[in-house]
C-alpha cells in the first residue's frame, strides 16, 4: 500500500478500540523497566478489532499452524524512553523449518501509513511460506494503528459524511466547505487523541522496530517493507545502520521528495495505470463496455465523474455515489491487475445509473467494512503523514497548482492536489520536508521498483537507492503492473527476493524481471 494518495481518504483497507486494551503495562511501575528484557506473551490471536479492520480472528495457515498474538512495551516518547509505555501489537507465525536453519524474525510492514500488520499478514500469510522455511513471519500495528493505541477522529455517521463531501471544489463556496471540513476532522483528531498524535512520526515507528528486534532476540533487523513500508525501512537504516541484517524494499516511495511532490508523482503513476488499464479493455476484450479506444474510455469516465459532481447516483444504500467516492473507487481499483475486471463492470453499471460496485471500491479504500464501521486507517494515516511532512499547503497555493497537477492527469490532478490541504491546521508541527534514509554502514538493501506502479511510481525506486548511498541500495526492476512486485506472481522477482533474505545472495544491482 501506499504511503498515500493524499485524497481526504487512506490508500489501505471504525471506531477505536478502548485506549485500556493496548495501554498494557502503562503507569508509574515501569518507568524504570528494562524494555529490550521484556518476554512477549504469545497467544492465539483474537478477532481483530475493528479499528484495525474487523471480521473473525485469522484462520489457520495451510500447515495447519496457528498465528500467535502479543503485546510489546515501548516508550510512548523517546525522548523519555524510561517513561509511560504504550502497548504494540504484534502477530507472527513461527518457522516451518527446523531450528537449527532459522535466521531469525522477518518483520513486515504493509504501508500505508495506517495499514494494521497485524490484520494483513494473515491474508497474505501463504505468499509467504516459503520465507516461513528460515524466519518467524512477524507484522505488527504501529504506534497510532489499529490496536496499538490508535488515532481516533470522526465516529462512524461522521465519517460516512465526511467522505461525501465535495474533495475537489469548483467555487468559494465548496473551498470553504472543504476546508472546514479538514479543520473539523483534524480538531477531532486533537480532541480524542491528544496523547498520541506527538509521537507517531517515522522515526518513532523506526525506534520500535528496533526494541522490537531487540526483544525479539535478533541481532540484526530481517525486514520486508511495502509502499510506505519502504520509507519506514529507509529511516531505520538512518538511524542504525550497524542493526541491518537482509532488508528489501518494494514499492518504493521516493525519500527525496516533498509531499507536493509526491502527489504530483502520484497523479502521474494512476493516470498512466488508467491508460494501462484502458488499452489492456480494448485490446483483450471483443467489445469492451467502458470505451472503444484509450481515448474513449478516459472521456468516458471524465463525463461520468462531471455528471457526478453536480447529480449523484445511487451508490450502497443509503449512500449516494459522489464525484469524490467514484475517483477514490476507480483509484482503488487501479492499485492491482487483478481489479481491472471488476472496475469494468463497475464503470460499466455506473453509466446506467448503478454505483454500488464503484462504491464498494471506494468503501475499500476508506477503510469501512460492510457493516458500516471504519478502521483508523484514514486517521492514522492523516495523523502520521501530517507528522512527518514539514509543509503546510493553503488554499491559495494548491490552486496556483492545479495547472500542473492537471496537466499530469485531468482525471486525477484536481483530486491529489486538494488532497495536499489535509494538514491544515494539522496539532503537530512537521518533522521535515523529506525524510532521511541515507545509510552509510549498512548491509545491502534490495529496492524493488515495478515500472506500472501507479501509487509509488517506478523512478522512487531509484532515488532510493541513490539515497541510501554507495554499496547499500541494490536495484531490482520488475517490468508490470499494479502496486508492488512480489506478489505479482513473477516468479524472476521471488527468485531474487527469495535467494537474498533466505541465502543472502545479492543480486546484481540493475537487475531486469518481466
Amino acid at each position: 500500500m501506499p504511503k498515500s494518495c493524499r485524497l481526504r481518504a487512506a490508500a489501505l483497507t471504525a471506531t477505536a478500540v478502548l485506549l485500556s486494551s493496548v495501554l498494557a503495562g502503562c503507569g508509574d511501575g515501569d518507568k524504570d523497566a528494562d524494555l529490550t528484557a521484556q518476554e512477549l506473551s504469545w497467544e492465539d490471536c483474537p478477532a481483530p478489532s475493528q479499528a484495525e479492520g474487523g471480521g473473525g480472528s485469522p484462520s489457520p495457515l495451510p500447515d495447519g499452524d496457528e498465528w500467535q498474538c502479543a503485546t510489546m512495551k515501548a516508550p510512548l516518547d523517546w525522548d523519555d524512553p524510561k517513561g509511560d509505555t504504550i502497548g504494540l501489537a504484534l502477530i507472527r507465525a513461527k518457522t516451518t523449518g527446523d531450528k537449527s536453519d532459522r535466521i531469525g524474525s522477518l518483520i513486515f510492514n504493509f504501508g500505508g501509513p495506517g495499514g494494521s500488520g497485524v490484520y494483513t499478514l494473515p491474508a497474505f500469510g501463504p505468499d509467504y511460506a516459503t520465507l516461513r522455511t528460515r524466519y518467524d513471519v512477524v507484522s505488527f500495528d504501529p504506534r497510532g494503528v489499529g490496536r496499538s493505541v490508535p488515532v481516533t477522529c470522526l465516529n462512524d455517521q461522521q465519517l460516512d459524511s465526511w467522505f461525501q463531501q465535495d474533495a475537489t471544489p469548483d467555487d468559494a463556496a465548496e473551498r470553504t466547505a472543504l476546508l472546514d471540513g479538514t479543520r473539523d476532522f483534524n480538531g477531532a483528531c486533537e480532541q480524542h487523541s491528544e496523547r498520541i498524535i506527538p509521537h507517531v512520526r517515522t522515526t518513532d515507528a523506526a525506534r520500535d522496530m528496533d526494541l522490537m528486534r531487540q526483544v525479539l532476540g535478533d541481532d540484526k533487523l530481517y525486514y520486508f517493507g511495502i509502499s510506505y513500508g519502504t520509507e519506514l525501512g529507509g529511516v531505520y537504516a538512518h538511524l542504525f545502520p550497524e542493526n541491518v541484517g537482509r532488508a528489501v524494499f518494494d514499492a518504493v516511495v521516493d525519500p527525496t521528495q516533498t509531499s507536493e511532490q509526491g502527489a504530483l508523482g502520484q497523479a502521474q503513476g494512476f493516470q498512466l495505470a488508467l491508460e494501462n488499464y484502458a488499452e489492456d479493455c480494448v485490446n483483450r476484450v471483443e467489445e469492451c463496455p467502458v470505451g472503444d479506444s484509450v481515448q474513449n474510455v478516459q472521456d468516458r469516465i471524465a463525463k461520468l465523474l462531471k455528471d457526478l459532481d453536480t447529480s449523484p447516483i445511487p451508490g450502497a444504500f443509503p449512500r449516494e455515489l459522489t464525484q469524490s467516492a467514484a475517483t477514490n473507487g476507480i483509484i482503488q481499483a487501479l492499485y492491482s491487475k487483478d481489479l481491472w475486471e471488476f472496475l469494468t463492470e463497475a464503470l460499466d453499471q455506473a453509466y446506467d445509473g448503478d454505483g454500488q460496485l464503484l462504491m464498494v471500491l471506494s468503501d475499500s479504500m476508506n477503510g469501512r467494512s460492510t457493516n458500516g464501521e471504519y478502521s483508523n486507517i484514514t486517521a492514522a494515516n492523516i495523523a502520521i503523514n501530517c507528522s512527518d511532512d514539514k509543509a503546510r499547503y493553503g488554499v491559495g497555493y494548491v490552486q496556483a497548482k492545479l495547472p500542473e497537477f492537471r496537466e499530469a492527469s485531468a482525471l486525477f490532478g484536481d483530486a491529489l492536489a486538494w488532497g495536499m490541504v489535509s494538514c491544515t491546521d494539522w496539532a503537530v508541527p512537521g518533522a521535515a520536508a523529506h525524510p532521511d534514509v541515507s545509510a552509510p554502514g549498512s548491509a545491502p538493501i534490495l529496492v524493488v521498483g515495478n515500472t506500472g506502479d501507479p501509487a509509488t511510481p517506478y523512478e522512487g525506486a531509484r532515488r532510493m537507492v541513490q539515497a541510501l548511498g554507495a554499496g547499500v541500495g541494490v536495484e531490482l526492476t520488475y517490468k508490470g503492473q499494479g502496486h508492488g512486485a512480489y506478489d505479482s506472481g513473477s516468479k524472476c522477482v521471488h527468485s531474487a527476493v527469495n535467494g537474498y533474505l533466505l541465502d543472502g545472495k545479492v543480486p546484481a544491482s540493475g537487475t531486469v524481471c518481466s
